[in-house]
């Protein structure tokens, strides 16, 4: 059973995920009408749907649990960027406040003894640490190629190559 604390804890990670698909999906649109950006807004799409599934397996366990998942509402995501560098540094912010999130349900599972959530929750970080990675790869990338407009072709063509490898490897 999961106590009140641990189940507030909970629905604002529910809250958090939400966003994060929610903005990951306002910059595939974003990117779906720039000129020739497919491999991003592909990335991107397939980012937010990532992120609606880590959502879902929090309302699961929180109702599982003996907990009642809220379903948020939401604020309206940023819905222009003034380049892909842009973006990408939002995906990374947004990842970066993901793991401080998540890190801080790990503590309170701790300090309440509650095994279970804590045990459930090491899939979340273990996730982050390689959503992290993923963001900063790609952001790197992104801060190499600068303007180059053949560096963004290729970083636009490989973009979904590169997070297919980056999710299988070890972290």
């Amino acid at each position: 059973m999961l106590s009140k604390k641990m189940e507030a804890a909970l629905n604002g990670q529910v809250l958090m995920e939400a966003q994060s698909s929610q903005a990951y999906l306002a910059m595939a649109s974003w990117a779906e009408v720039q000129a020739g950006f497919d491999g991003v807004t592909q990335f991107f799409f397939r980012h937010s749907d990532e992120e609606r599934m880590h959502m879902l397996k929090l309302i699961h366990f929180i109702n599982e649990r003996g907990g009642k998942a809220i379903i948020p509402a939401l604020a309206q995501p940023e819905q222009t960027f003034d380049s892909i560098q842009h973006a990408f540094k939002e995906l990374m912010h947004h990842e970066v406040a993901v793991s401080e999130s998540i890190n801080n349900l790990v503590d309170i599972a701790l300090q309440e003894k509650d095994y279970a959530t804590h045990n459930f929750l090491q899939w979340y970080v273990a996730e982050q640490i390689e959503e992290e990675r993923l963001a900063r790869i790609l952001l790197d990338k992104l801060e190499m190629i600068a303007d180059d407009k053949g560096g963004l072709y290729l970083f636009d063509r490989d973009i979904l190559q590169v997070g297919a490898v980056d999710k299988n490897s070890p972290a």
